[in-house]
């Protein structure tokens, strides 16, 4: 049949173009509807709408009525348009889980729409007409992606979309840094495999490289009183913050705003000592160790490791937290540089590899797990192996294997008596000696990633939880851990899925736990796992407790913090304000009436009111 006689039926034959409609109206209202309606249906948004693009093309296939040559040209354009456009995609969209989106959950559902949208609005035109703009749609439909890059997407799968080029916040950093003093502290051209300083005696604080710069000026805003926290999630690792009460009418006494300025792209926390505050954060080619101001926020120095790391969804920088130690600084950076540093300069003291030292390899995220510092070694995990380095020397002092990898921290705890050394990782919990590593006891749960920390129970029971199991958690796990004449023992009490954290840690108080279901807060009670209440969404949050006054203090995925009661008996927020913008994944810090908060992009100091004043 010729083109004209096609085009003779087309016109005696209509297109049907109910069905597509119909398709197309269902994908709508699965990107659209769905997430509102049901906030955890992730996995039913993505598939839902590549069905529903798949089904759209079937539709044009062999039930539009639509001329053969049109059917199968429009098919041959819509592969000849993805596989180019995945050519020329920026690297924030062509790799890792983004590059698997836009396969799967960006450009097919885009282009589906796309093509209804075109054939309903020329379903009037001429036939040579008719075919150009379907070009033209499928071309701009897919093609389009090429103009935009992401800073990642949110955990209900939310995109931070730009035109590709637009300057990135960390561009706008660089030119602004470009005019800053700061003091920059020595740095190796690459991390070596030996000590990079002459050891010291153990118990003596090493020579700085250089000399200290002056004192801030500035009164600090870490009050006297307030205690110091030394790296991760506090003292404990925990998230608990005891001896501090606030005043929870922030209608009243909001958060005052004490400074806020830009920062460089990581996933870092704080550790706070002295008037200064320690972060991580990338800055260009270097990723860069830094301390600041607590006052002011200002820079004192940054130390610079000739280093990047990119994940398309979590972007750029490191995602570990800095720990502080006598008088030291200790870091991993996300491509396994080991740092120890003079925290009043930045000067060297020594520095490592721990993938070089454990033989693995950088993972998808980067490496992410926080130094622990335990005796006379900090101990680091890289890839679900652990080492543990000399504090004074750099060097190894002894090495584990915990059997697959992960991103949680190394943990201390102690039970039965015994302090140990808890690690999460691909095969499940390990625990280890931490003056020789030697295994104590394991407990395999193999399934998904290891991202959350573990907690114990009032009554000596490990709490461990299993992320990203379906772009989810697969709940919490209570396990009993005794250790006796004949060793350790290790078994289950209850699995929970009233309590999924993916990667969003839980805190412990009054018997119960509370943390994140998906992008819900929830309560499950610790006797039985039983859930007492979810709600509230704040995302891919984080939080802190206040167990003084029952109260956690949630800083949520979009920057917003908020006050939630800890208790079982419902969900109740007690005020929200907003803090600062962007992604925010990196834990709050409260230290005594000064909160910290930042993310890849900027981070503040606020002052809390403190109850009793």
């Amino acid at each position: 049949m010729t083109l004209e006689q096609e085009g003779e039926r087309n016109r005696e034959q209509p297109l049907r173009l109910w069905p597509g409609v119909a398709i197309a109206v269902l994908l709508l209202l699965l990107k659209f509807v769905v997430p509102i309606v049901v906030p955890d249906a992730v996995i039913v948004v993505i598939f839902g709408s590549l069905g529903c693009a798949v089904a759209i093309l079937l539709w044009w296939l062999f039930l539009s009525r639509a001329p053969w040559s049109e059917r199968l040209g429009a098919v041959l354009l819509m592969i000849v348009a993805l596989f180019g456009t995945s050519r020329i995609l920026h690297v924030s969209i062509a790799t890792g889980s983004m590059g698997f989106l836009f396969i799967f959950g960006l450009a097919p559902p885009s282009l589906g729409l796309a093509f209804v949208a075109w054939a309903v609005a020329t379903r009037g035109l001429s036939d040579g007409l008719r075919r150009a703009t379907m070009a033209a749609t499928i071309l701009i439909a897919v093609g389009g992606w090429a103009c935009v890059r992401t800073g990642g997407f949110t955990n209900d799968f939310k995109h931070d979309l730009h035109w590709r080029w637009s300057q990135t916040p960390e561009e706008r950093l660089l030119a602004q840094a470009a005019n800053e003093p700061v003091t920059l502290a020595a740095a190796p051209a690459a991390a070596p495999a030996t000590p990079a300083v002459t050891p010291a005696a153990p118990k003596e604080k090493p020579a700085p490289a250089k000399a200290a710069p002056a004192a801030p000026k500035e009164t600090p805003a870490v009050t006297e009183t307030g205690p110091d926290w030394p790296g991760f999630r506090g003292p404990h690792r925990d998230g608990i913050i005891p001896g501090v009460r606030i005043v929870t009418d922030w209608s009243a006494s909001p958060p005052v705003e004490l400074w806020r300025r830009p920062i460089g792209p990581g996933w870092s926390s704080f550790a706070v000592h002295g008037g200064l505050i320690y972060t991580q954060e990338q800055r260009g080619e270097d990723e860069g160790v830094s301390c600041y101001n607590a006052a002011t926020g200002k820079p004192v120095w940054v130390h610079r490791d000739a280093t990047r790391f990119y994940e398309s969804n979590g972007g750029p920088g490191p995602r570990g937290t800095p720990t502080l130690h006598n008088g030291r600084v200790y870091t991993l950076g996300a491509t396994g540089i080991v740092n120890a540093l003079n925290a009043n300069d930045g000067a060297v003291v020594w520095s490592r590899n721990a993938a070089s030292d454990t033989g693995a390899t950088i993972p998808g995220w980067g490496f992410a797990s926080s130094p622990l510092v335990v005796g006379e070694v900090v101990i680091v995990a890289a890839s679900g192996r652990l080492i543990a380095y000399d504090l004074a020397t750099g060097n190894p002092r002894w090495r584990a294997q915990t059997g697959g990898g992960g991103y949680s921290s190394p943990h201390l705890l102690t039970i039965g008596g015994v302090a140990q050394v808890l690690l999460m990782s691909g095969h499940g919990g390990t625990s280890v000696a931490p003056a020789d590593g030697k295994l104590l006891w394991e407990y395999p749960w193999p399934r998904g990633v290891r991202i959350v920390q573990p907690a114990l129970t009032a009554d000596g029971d490990v709490l461990m939880t299993l992320g990203d199991e379906g772009m989810g958690g697969a709940g919490l796990r209570r396990i009993a851990v005794a250790h006796g004449p004949g060793g350790w023992t290790v078994h289950e009490r209850w699995t929970s899925t009233g309590l999924k954290p993916n990667f969003n840690d839980f805190v412990v108080h009054d018997g119960h736990a509370f943390g994140f279901d998906g992008s819900i807060l929830a309560c499950i009670d610790l006797k039985d796992g039983k859930r007492k209440w979810k709600g509230g969404r704040y995302g891919a949050g984080q939080l802190v407790l206040l167990p003084d006054q029952d109260l956690l203090l949630v800083l949520s995925e979009e920057g917003e913090l908020a006050l939630v009661g800890a208790t079982p008996d419902q969900f109740t927020e007690l005020a929200r304000f907003p803090a600062i913008e962007g992604k925010t994944w990196n834990h709050p810090v409260l230290v005594g009436d000064v909160l910290l908060v930042r993310n890849g992009e900027e981070m503040a100091a606020f002052r809390l009111s403190l109850a009793g004043r």
